[in-house]
Protein backbone atom coordinates (compact mmCIF):
# COMPACT_ATOMS: atom_id res chain seq x y z
CA UNK A 1 0.00 0.00 0.00
CA UNK A 2 1.26 3.77 -0.90
CA UNK A 3 2.15 5.18 2.64
CA UNK A 4 0.78 8.54 1.55
CA UNK A 5 -2.85 6.38 1.08
CA UNK A 6 -2.53 4.87 4.86
CA UNK A 7 -1.75 8.52 5.70
CA UNK A 8 -4.07 9.94 4.56
CA UNK A 9 -7.21 7.26 5.61
CA UNK A 10 -5.80 7.25 9.33
CA UNK A 11 -6.22 10.96 9.80
CA UNK A 12 -9.63 11.77 8.28
CA UNK A 13 -10.99 11.71 11.49
CA UNK A 14 -8.61 14.07 13.78
CA UNK A 15 -9.02 17.25 12.18
CA UNK A 16 -11.72 18.65 14.81
CA UNK A 17 -12.20 21.76 12.46
CA UNK A 18 -9.19 22.19 11.02
CA UNK A 19 -9.60 23.40 7.73
CA UNK A 20 -9.34 20.99 4.74
CA UNK A 21 -6.46 22.26 3.17
CA UNK A 22 -4.71 21.77 5.63
CA UNK A 23 -5.40 18.13 5.84
CA UNK A 24 -4.16 15.99 2.42
CA UNK A 25 -0.22 17.15 1.19
CA UNK A 26 0.50 16.22 -2.45
CA UNK A 27 3.43 14.31 -2.83
CA UNK A 28 5.39 14.33 -5.66
CA UNK A 29 6.92 10.83 -7.00
CA UNK A 30 10.45 10.59 -8.20
CA UNK A 31 13.45 8.91 -8.46
CA UNK A 32 14.23 5.36 -9.68
CA UNK A 33 12.48 2.71 -8.38
CA UNK A 34 14.34 1.46 -5.94
CA UNK A 35 14.31 4.96 -4.36
CA UNK A 36 10.63 5.41 -4.86
CA UNK A 37 9.63 3.75 -1.96
CA UNK A 38 12.58 4.75 0.75
CA UNK A 39 11.49 8.66 -0.98
CA UNK A 40 7.79 7.22 -0.21
CA UNK A 41 8.30 6.40 3.60
CA UNK A 42 10.10 9.58 4.34
CA UNK A 43 7.99 11.78 2.61
CA UNK A 44 4.55 10.24 4.66
CA UNK A 45 6.53 10.63 7.84
CA UNK A 46 7.75 14.53 7.49
CA UNK A 47 3.68 14.59 6.10
CA UNK A 48 2.80 12.84 9.80
CA UNK A 49 4.99 15.36 11.52
CA UNK A 50 4.54 18.16 9.73
CA UNK A 51 0.12 17.45 9.90
CA UNK A 52 0.97 17.35 13.73
CA UNK A 53 2.69 20.43 13.99
CA UNK A 54 -0.44 22.43 11.97
CA UNK A 55 -3.21 20.16 14.14
CA UNK A 56 -1.55 21.10 17.42
CA UNK A 57 -1.37 24.83 16.66
CA UNK A 58 -4.81 24.63 15.62
CA UNK A 59 -5.82 23.53 18.55
CA UNK A 60 -4.23 25.79 20.72
CA UNK A 61 -5.35 28.57 18.85
CA UNK A 62 -8.62 26.96 19.22
CA UNK A 63 -8.58 26.43 22.60
CA UNK A 64 -5.53 28.52 24.37
CA UNK A 65 -7.19 31.58 24.60
CA UNK A 66 -10.52 30.40 25.85
CA UNK A 67 -8.63 27.96 28.66
CA UNK A 68 -7.01 30.94 30.40
CA UNK A 69 -10.73 33.23 30.18
CA UNK A 70 -11.95 33.23 34.09
CA UNK A 71 -15.55 31.59 34.54
CA UNK A 72 -17.33 33.68 37.17
CA UNK A 73 -18.19 31.93 40.30
CA UNK A 74 -21.11 33.31 42.91
CA UNK A 75 -20.13 33.91 46.18
CA UNK A 76 -23.70 33.48 47.33
CA UNK A 77 -23.49 29.57 46.60
CA UNK A 78 -21.67 26.67 47.54
CA UNK A 79 -19.16 25.15 44.84
CA UNK A 80 -19.37 21.01 45.03
CA UNK A 81 -16.53 19.23 44.13
CA UNK A 82 -16.15 15.62 44.19
CA UNK A 83 -17.74 15.15 47.45
CA UNK A 84 -16.86 17.99 49.10
CA UNK A 85 -18.53 21.54 49.26
CA UNK A 86 -16.62 25.01 49.40
CA UNK A 87 -18.18 28.36 50.48
CA UNK A 88 -16.34 30.62 48.55
CA UNK A 89 -17.23 33.51 50.68
CA UNK A 90 -15.12 32.27 53.36
CA UNK A 91 -11.42 33.11 52.87
CA UNK A 92 -10.10 29.87 53.59
CA UNK A 93 -12.34 27.31 51.76
CA UNK A 94 -11.79 29.74 48.63
CA UNK A 95 -7.73 28.66 49.08
CA UNK A 96 -8.55 25.04 49.86
CA UNK A 97 -11.01 24.65 46.96
CA UNK A 98 -8.47 26.39 44.80
CA UNK A 99 -5.84 23.67 45.99
CA UNK A 100 -8.05 20.93 45.68
CA UNK A 101 -8.80 21.76 41.99
CA UNK A 102 -4.86 22.40 41.06
CA UNK A 103 -4.27 18.85 42.87
CA UNK A 104 -6.41 16.93 40.04
CA UNK A 105 -4.31 15.46 37.00
CA UNK A 106 -5.07 17.27 34.12
CA UNK A 107 -4.49 14.71 31.13
CA UNK A 108 -4.68 17.04 27.52
CA UNK A 109 -3.38 16.60 24.19
CA UNK A 110 0.21 16.24 23.82
CA UNK A 111 2.32 16.38 20.04
CA UNK A 112 5.87 15.33 19.83
CA UNK A 113 5.22 11.91 21.05
CA UNK A 114 6.65 8.63 19.77
CA UNK A 115 4.52 7.20 16.87
CA UNK A 116 1.30 5.29 17.20
CA UNK A 117 0.76 1.83 15.76
CA UNK A 118 -0.06 1.78 12.88
CA UNK A 119 -0.08 4.75 11.59
CA UNK A 120 2.15 8.21 11.01
CA UNK A 121 0.25 10.37 13.73
CA UNK A 122 2.48 11.76 16.68
CA UNK A 123 0.15 13.68 18.20
CA UNK A 124 -3.80 13.15 19.26
CA UNK A 125 -4.86 16.37 19.18
CA UNK A 126 -8.32 16.50 17.14
CA UNK A 127 -9.33 13.36 17.88
CA UNK A 128 -8.24 11.84 21.61
CA UNK A 129 -10.17 13.90 23.62
CA UNK A 130 -12.23 10.97 25.40
CA UNK A 131 -9.40 8.78 25.95
CA UNK A 132 -7.61 12.12 27.62
CA UNK A 133 -10.95 12.51 29.48
CA UNK A 134 -11.09 8.61 30.65
CA UNK A 135 -7.67 9.26 31.32
CA UNK A 136 -8.31 11.99 34.15
CA UNK A 137 -11.06 9.97 35.53
CA UNK A 138 -9.00 6.68 36.37
CA UNK A 139 -6.30 9.02 38.00
CA UNK A 140 -8.57 10.24 40.16
CA UNK A 141 -9.57 7.17 40.71
CA UNK A 142 -6.00 6.30 41.60
CA UNK A 143 -5.36 8.99 43.53
CA UNK A 144 -8.61 7.64 46.16
CA UNK A 145 -6.66 4.75 45.83
CA UNK A 146 -2.87 5.65 46.83
CA UNK A 147 -2.88 8.64 48.32
CA UNK A 148 -4.01 9.55 51.61
CA UNK A 149 -7.35 11.05 52.16
CA UNK A 150 -7.47 14.94 51.55
CA UNK A 151 -4.16 15.09 49.61
CA UNK A 152 -3.65 18.25 47.57
CA UNK A 153 -0.14 18.66 45.30
CA UNK A 154 2.19 19.68 47.67
CA UNK A 155 3.50 22.33 44.98
CA UNK A 156 -0.39 23.99 44.47
CA UNK A 157 0.24 26.74 46.24
CA UNK A 158 2.53 28.17 44.25
CA UNK A 159 0.60 27.22 41.09
CA UNK A 160 -2.54 28.88 42.99
CA UNK A 161 -3.41 32.35 42.11
CA UNK A 162 -6.56 34.77 41.42
CA UNK A 163 -7.37 32.56 38.29
CA UNK A 164 -11.47 33.05 39.64
CA UNK A 165 -13.48 35.54 38.89
CA UNK A 166 -16.26 36.32 41.57
CA UNK A 167 -19.33 37.84 40.65
CA UNK A 168 -18.83 39.70 44.03
CA UNK A 169 -15.37 40.20 44.59
CA UNK A 170 -15.61 43.78 46.25
CA UNK A 171 -13.14 42.10 48.87
CA UNK A 172 -10.16 40.98 46.61
CA UNK A 173 -7.71 43.29 47.10
CA UNK A 174 -8.08 42.39 51.30
CA UNK A 175 -8.23 38.56 50.12
CA UNK A 176 -4.66 39.22 48.54
CA UNK A 177 -2.82 40.57 50.75
CA UNK A 178 -3.96 38.19 53.31
CA UNK A 179 -3.48 35.42 50.95
CA UNK A 180 0.35 36.73 50.09
CA UNK A 181 0.62 36.76 53.90
CA UNK A 182 -0.03 33.43 54.63
CA UNK A 183 1.83 31.95 51.26
CA UNK A 184 4.78 33.60 52.97
CA UNK A 185 4.81 32.21 56.43
CA UNK A 186 3.60 28.69 54.30
CA UNK A 187 7.39 29.57 52.67
CA UNK A 188 8.96 29.59 55.92
CA UNK A 189 7.81 26.40 56.81
CA UNK A 190 8.18 24.15 53.64
CA UNK A 191 11.08 22.71 54.59
CA UNK A 192 9.41 20.41 57.37
CA UNK A 193 6.36 20.03 55.21
CA UNK A 194 8.78 19.13 51.77
CA UNK A 195 10.26 16.49 53.87
CA UNK A 196 7.12 15.10 55.28
CA UNK A 197 5.44 15.34 51.87
CA UNK A 198 8.61 13.67 49.99
CA UNK A 199 7.17 9.56 50.18
CA UNK A 200 3.96 11.55 48.67
CA UNK A 201 5.31 13.25 45.77
CA UNK A 202 6.99 10.30 44.47
CA UNK A 203 3.86 8.62 44.48
CA UNK A 204 2.51 11.48 42.75
CA UNK A 205 5.30 11.49 40.36
CA UNK A 206 5.32 7.77 39.46
CA UNK A 207 1.29 7.88 38.77
CA UNK A 208 1.74 10.58 36.24
CA UNK A 209 4.45 8.38 34.59
CA UNK A 210 2.12 5.47 34.36
CA UNK A 211 0.14 8.26 31.73
CA UNK A 212 2.95 9.41 30.04
CA UNK A 213 2.49 9.79 26.34
CA UNK A 214 5.14 6.59 25.07
CA UNK A 215 4.56 2.75 24.36
CA UNK A 216 6.04 1.89 27.38
CA UNK A 217 3.35 3.15 29.80
CA UNK A 218 0.69 1.45 31.01
CA UNK A 219 -2.25 3.67 31.02
CA UNK A 220 -0.89 5.88 28.22
CA UNK A 221 -2.22 7.03 24.77
CA UNK A 222 0.13 4.27 22.80
CA UNK A 223 -1.72 1.70 25.25
CA UNK A 224 -5.31 2.42 25.60
CA UNK A 225 -4.97 2.58 21.16
CA UNK A 226 -3.36 -0.41 21.28
CA UNK A 227 -6.70 -1.87 23.63
CA UNK A 228 -9.04 -0.37 21.64
CA UNK A 229 -8.29 -1.92 18.72
CA UNK A 230 -10.37 -5.23 19.57
CA UNK A 231 -13.11 -2.85 19.39
CA UNK A 232 -12.26 -1.92 16.27
CA UNK A 233 -11.17 1.97 16.86
CA UNK A 234 -7.67 2.82 15.63
CA UNK A 235 -5.22 5.79 16.13
CA UNK A 236 -7.55 9.31 14.53
CA UNK A 237 -10.93 7.50 15.45
CA UNK A 238 -13.42 9.07 17.86
CA UNK A 239 -13.99 7.31 20.93
CA UNK A 240 -16.92 6.76 23.15
CA UNK A 241 -17.50 7.25 26.71
CA UNK A 242 -18.49 3.72 26.74
CA UNK A 243 -15.76 1.78 24.67
CA UNK A 244 -13.44 4.02 26.78
CA UNK A 245 -14.71 3.24 29.82
CA UNK A 246 -13.79 -1.05 28.77
CA UNK A 247 -10.71 -0.40 27.33
CA UNK A 248 -9.69 1.50 30.67
CA UNK A 249 -10.74 -1.70 32.36
CA UNK A 250 -8.30 -3.75 30.23
CA UNK A 251 -5.62 -1.41 30.70
CA UNK A 252 -5.95 -1.69 34.90
CA UNK A 253 -6.18 -5.33 34.41
CA UNK A 254 -3.04 -5.61 32.68
CA UNK A 255 -1.22 -3.37 34.68
CA UNK A 256 1.63 -4.72 37.14
CA UNK A 257 1.86 -1.39 38.95
CA UNK A 258 -2.32 -2.03 39.97
CA UNK A 259 -2.63 -5.60 41.23
CA UNK A 260 -4.84 -4.31 44.36
CA UNK A 261 -7.29 -2.67 41.75
CA UNK A 262 -9.89 -3.70 39.24
CA UNK A 263 -12.17 -1.92 37.16
CA UNK A 264 -15.98 -3.01 36.96
CA UNK A 265 -18.01 -1.62 33.82
CA UNK A 266 -21.80 -1.45 34.23
CA UNK A 267 -23.90 -3.73 31.44
CA UNK A 268 -26.99 -2.43 30.20
CA UNK A 269 -27.26 0.55 33.17
CA UNK A 270 -27.37 -2.15 35.88
CA UNK A 271 -24.44 -3.17 38.29
CA UNK A 272 -24.80 -6.17 39.49
CA UNK A 273 -23.47 -6.73 42.53
CA UNK A 274 -22.84 -10.59 42.82
CA UNK A 275 -20.44 -9.94 39.28
CA UNK A 276 -18.53 -6.80 41.30
CA UNK A 277 -18.09 -9.16 44.51
CA UNK A 278 -16.72 -11.94 42.58
CA UNK A 279 -14.28 -9.51 40.55
CA UNK A 280 -13.01 -7.81 44.33
CA UNK A 281 -12.83 -11.14 46.46
CA UNK A 282 -9.79 -12.65 47.63
CA UNK A 283 -8.49 -15.84 49.27
CA UNK A 284 -8.56 -14.96 52.89
CA UNK A 285 -7.07 -13.16 54.69
CA UNK A 286 -6.30 -10.84 52.23
CA UNK A 287 -8.52 -7.91 51.96
CA UNK A 288 -10.83 -7.38 49.11
CA UNK A 289 -9.21 -5.61 45.95
CA UNK A 290 -10.05 -1.75 45.87
CA UNK A 291 -12.45 -0.86 42.45
CA UNK A 292 -13.49 1.43 40.16
CA UNK A 293 -17.25 1.40 38.94
CA UNK A 294 -17.63 3.15 35.32
CA UNK A 295 -21.43 3.37 34.32
CA UNK A 296 -22.47 3.83 30.58
CA UNK A 297 -25.61 5.72 30.43
CA UNK A 298 -27.40 7.94 28.24
CA UNK A 299 -29.39 10.70 29.49
CA UNK A 300 -31.73 11.24 27.20
CA UNK A 301 -31.98 11.50 22.81
CA UNK A 302 -30.24 13.67 21.03
CA UNK A 303 -30.24 16.33 23.81
CA UNK A 304 -29.92 16.19 27.94
CA UNK A 305 -33.17 14.97 29.52
CA UNK A 306 -33.41 17.79 32.24
CA UNK A 307 -34.86 15.47 34.62
CA UNK A 308 -31.63 13.78 35.46
CA UNK A 309 -30.16 17.33 36.32
CA UNK A 310 -30.61 16.93 39.81
CA UNK A 311 -29.58 13.22 39.91
CA UNK A 312 -25.91 14.32 38.32
CA UNK A 313 -25.69 16.92 41.03
CA UNK A 314 -26.10 14.53 44.14
CA UNK A 315 -23.70 12.03 42.82
CA UNK A 316 -21.22 14.43 42.16
CA UNK A 317 -21.77 15.43 45.51
CA UNK A 318 -20.62 12.04 46.95
CA UNK A 319 -17.30 11.21 48.22
CA UNK A 320 -17.17 8.38 46.36
CA UNK A 321 -17.48 9.59 43.04
CA UNK A 322 -14.48 10.16 40.95
CA UNK A 323 -15.93 12.16 38.09
CA UNK A 324 -18.15 11.87 34.91
CA UNK A 325 -16.34 11.48 31.33
CA UNK A 326 -19.51 13.74 29.47
CA UNK A 327 -19.13 16.67 27.26
CA UNK A 328 -20.32 18.29 24.49
CA UNK A 329 -21.09 16.70 21.49
CA UNK A 330 -18.07 15.59 19.70
CA UNK A 331 -16.10 17.34 22.32
CA UNK A 332 -15.03 15.39 25.75
CA UNK A 333 -15.13 17.19 29.06
CA UNK A 334 -14.02 15.74 32.34
CA UNK A 335 -16.60 16.90 35.08
CA UNK A 336 -16.04 17.05 38.40
CA UNK A 337 -18.21 19.26 39.97
CA UNK A 338 -21.01 22.01 39.88
CA UNK A 339 -22.26 25.27 41.10
CA UNK A 340 -25.73 25.73 41.10
CA UNK A 341 -26.79 25.10 36.94
CA UNK A 342 -23.09 24.79 36.08
CA UNK A 343 -20.66 22.31 35.48
CA UNK A 344 -17.57 22.46 36.33
CA UNK A 345 -14.58 20.90 34.29
CA UNK A 346 -11.28 20.30 33.40
CA UNK A 347 -10.73 20.28 29.54
CA UNK A 348 -8.26 17.86 27.24
CA UNK A 349 -8.39 20.10 24.32
CA UNK A 350 -4.93 22.47 25.10
CA UNK A 351 -2.41 20.70 22.94
CA UNK A 352 0.79 20.79 25.21
CA UNK A 353 4.71 19.37 24.47
CA UNK A 354 5.37 15.88 25.45
CA UNK A 355 7.10 15.72 28.66
CA UNK A 356 9.65 13.09 29.39
CA UNK A 357 9.11 11.23 32.80
CA UNK A 358 11.96 9.14 32.43
CA UNK A 359 13.89 12.17 33.65
CA UNK A 360 14.36 13.11 37.14
CA UNK A 361 12.28 15.55 38.52
CA UNK A 362 10.03 15.80 35.63
CA UNK A 363 8.09 18.79 35.20
CA UNK A 364 4.65 18.79 36.68
CA UNK A 365 3.29 22.04 36.19
CA UNK A 366 1.32 20.71 33.12
CA UNK A 367 -0.43 17.83 34.39
CA UNK A 368 -2.16 20.47 36.99
CA UNK A 369 -4.39 23.29 35.78
CA UNK A 370 -5.09 26.40 37.71
CA UNK A 371 -8.63 27.89 35.94
CA UNK A 372 -11.43 25.99 37.04
CA UNK A 373 -14.09 26.31 33.75
CA UNK A 374 -18.34 26.23 33.80
CA UNK A 375 -20.62 25.00 31.75
CA UNK A 376 -24.17 25.30 31.81
CA UNK A 377 -26.01 22.12 32.25
CA UNK A 378 -28.03 22.34 29.34
CA UNK A 379 -25.36 21.63 26.42
CA UNK A 380 -24.18 18.72 28.39
CA UNK A 381 -24.48 15.85 25.90
CA UNK A 382 -26.44 13.32 26.79
CA UNK A 383 -23.34 10.25 26.10
CA UNK A 384 -21.58 9.88 29.50
CA UNK A 385 -19.92 7.79 31.76
CA UNK A 386 -20.38 8.27 35.72
CA UNK A 387 -17.30 7.11 37.33
CA UNK A 388 -16.96 5.57 41.26
CA UNK A 389 -14.33 4.23 43.62
CA UNK A 390 -14.42 2.24 46.65
CA UNK A 391 -11.27 1.38 48.48
CA UNK A 392 -12.58 -1.97 50.25
CA UNK A 393 -15.66 -4.20 51.28
CA UNK A 394 -16.88 -1.54 53.25
CA UNK A 395 -16.71 1.34 51.48
CA UNK A 396 -18.16 -1.01 48.54
CA UNK A 397 -21.38 -1.35 50.46
CA UNK A 398 -21.23 2.20 51.52
CA UNK A 399 -21.35 3.55 48.15
CA UNK A 400 -24.43 1.02 47.09
CA UNK A 401 -26.30 2.69 49.67
CA UNK A 402 -25.47 5.77 49.19
CA UNK A 403 -25.46 6.10 45.33
CA UNK A 404 -29.08 4.06 45.39
CA UNK A 405 -29.88 6.74 47.48
CA UNK A 406 -29.21 9.36 44.96
CA UNK A 407 -30.97 7.76 42.05
CA UNK A 408 -34.11 6.58 44.07
CA UNK A 409 -34.63 10.72 44.82
CA UNK A 410 -35.34 12.25 41.42
CA UNK A 411 -38.87 12.23 41.18
CA UNK A 412 -40.21 11.70 38.09
CA UNK A 413 -37.86 9.30 35.65
CA UNK A 414 -36.65 6.07 35.92
CA UNK A 415 -33.30 5.27 37.70
CA UNK A 416 -30.20 6.69 35.58
CA UNK A 417 -28.75 2.83 36.37
CA UNK A 418 -29.76 0.56 38.66
CA UNK A 419 -28.18 -1.96 41.51
CA UNK A 420 -29.03 -5.80 40.51
CA UNK A 421 -28.14 -8.63 43.31
CA UNK A 422 -27.89 -10.91 40.75
CA UNK A 423 -24.99 -11.45 37.83
CA UNK A 424 -25.53 -10.26 34.52
CA UNK A 425 -27.05 -12.92 32.09
CA UNK A 426 -25.56 -13.50 28.43
CA UNK A 427 -28.14 -12.32 26.19
CA UNK A 428 -30.79 -14.64 24.29
CA UNK A 429 -30.35 -13.90 20.31
CA UNK A 430 -33.74 -12.09 19.44
CA UNK A 431 -34.08 -11.01 23.05
CA UNK A 432 -32.82 -7.23 22.41
CA UNK A 433 -35.35 -4.58 23.83
CA UNK A 434 -34.36 -2.33 20.91
CA UNK A 435 -35.67 -2.91 17.74
CA UNK A 436 -35.01 -1.85 13.74
CA UNK A 437 -32.60 1.13 16.08
CA UNK A 438 -35.86 2.11 17.41
CA UNK A 439 -35.84 2.61 21.28
CA UNK A 440 -37.81 4.34 23.85
CA UNK A 441 -36.90 7.11 26.75
CA UNK A 442 -39.03 8.14 29.41
CA UNK A 443 -39.81 11.38 30.11
CA UNK A 444 -42.79 12.52 32.52
CA UNK A 445 -45.17 9.91 31.65
CA UNK A 446 -44.63 10.24 27.96
CA UNK A 447 -42.75 7.68 25.69
CA UNK A 448 -40.40 9.43 23.16
CA UNK A 449 -39.33 7.42 19.83
CA UNK A 450 -35.66 7.74 19.62
CA UNK A 451 -33.68 6.71 16.75
CA UNK A 452 -29.94 5.65 17.20
CA UNK A 453 -28.62 5.30 14.41
CA UNK A 454 -26.90 8.91 15.02
CA UNK A 455 -25.55 8.13 18.38
CA UNK A 456 -22.32 8.96 18.52
CA UNK A 457 -21.64 5.12 20.94
CA UNK A 458 -23.32 2.20 22.21
CA UNK A 459 -25.77 2.88 25.13
CA UNK A 460 -29.10 2.03 26.56
CA UNK A 461 -30.98 4.48 26.29
CA UNK A 462 -33.37 5.14 29.87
Amino acid sequence: MNPSTSFARCESQSSDGLPDDWLFLSSESAGPQGQEVSRDDQEAEDRGKLKSKLVSAWNSVKYGWSLKQKSKFSKSSPVYMLGKSYELKDEREKEHFRRSFVSLLWLTYRRGFPLLAGCSLTTDSGWGCVLRTGQMLLAQGLILHLMPPGWTWSMSHHAVKDDMELLRPSDNTEYGSKLNERANTRGRKLSLGSLLDRPMEATHRSMISWFADHPSAPLGIHQLVELGQSSGKKAGDWYGPSIVAHILRKAVAASADLPSLVVYVAQDCTIYLKDVRRLCERPSPQPWKSVIILVPVRLGGHDLNPSYISCVKRLLMLQCCIGIIGGKPKHSLFFVGFQDDHLLYLDPHYCQPTVDTTKKNFPLESFHCKYPRKMSFSRMDPSCTIGFYAKGQREFESLCTAVNEALTTSAGTYPMFIFSEGERQEEVPGSSTTTNNITYIRRKNELKRVDTNNSMDEFVLL
